[in-house]
């Protein structure tokens, strides 16, 4: 999948097992910290189930400037046709606003239709404004559904019956 992207002369390829050093440096300059083990399990994980995972990176002058890494989920939650759920991506913060992140997307959008996938989901911390500006440039939308947590160390407060 060696494409031309639109980000001068970049190219679009998958992700390959020497480019995990790479891919932890570059999501380690937006987060702050290391998410070594994750990505260390996550490249396991497409190393073992090819066609579960969509993992891509741009490269320009030899060395990846960006990657992104989606799973595949088919038949998740009675839902029959397949999404995409973007786990992670990243672009060195030298090379943002020079096409990196639309060449990722481009890429991702392309491996995922010929994998029969027409949706791509993710996450993001609303507070997080650099990558909401890049999903809305890339025409994400608010999905139609909330996601909720709690904590699971706490126990449960009964309602009371008293009305």
């Amino acid at each position: 999948m060696e494409a031309a992207a639109s980000a001068g002369n970049a190219s679009v390829r998958p992700l390959g097992a020497g480019d995990i050093e790479r891919v932890i440096a570059i999501d380690g300059e937006h987060s702050g910290y290391s998410r070594r083990r994750f990505f260390e399990k996550r490249f396991a994980a497409v190393a073992a189930k090819p066609g579960d995972y969509v993992h891509i990176g741009v490269t320009r002058g030899g060395s990846l400037r960006g990657f992104a890494i989606a799973r595949i989920l088919r038949g998740e939650f009675g839902h029959e046709p397949a999404v995409a759920v973007l786990d992670a991506i990243g672009v060195e913060a030298e090379s943002q606003e020079h096409g990196i992140g639309h060449a990722l997307m481009q890429g991702l959008g392309e491996v995922m239709c010929r994998s029969g996938v027409h949706s791509l989901q993710s996450q993001a911390d609303w507070t997080n404004h650099g990558l909401l500006r890049f999903f809305h440039a890339a025409c994400f939308e608010l999905a139609p559904r909330l996601a909720l947590q709690r904590p699971v160390n706490e126990p449960l407060v009964e309602a009371s019956d008293e009305v």
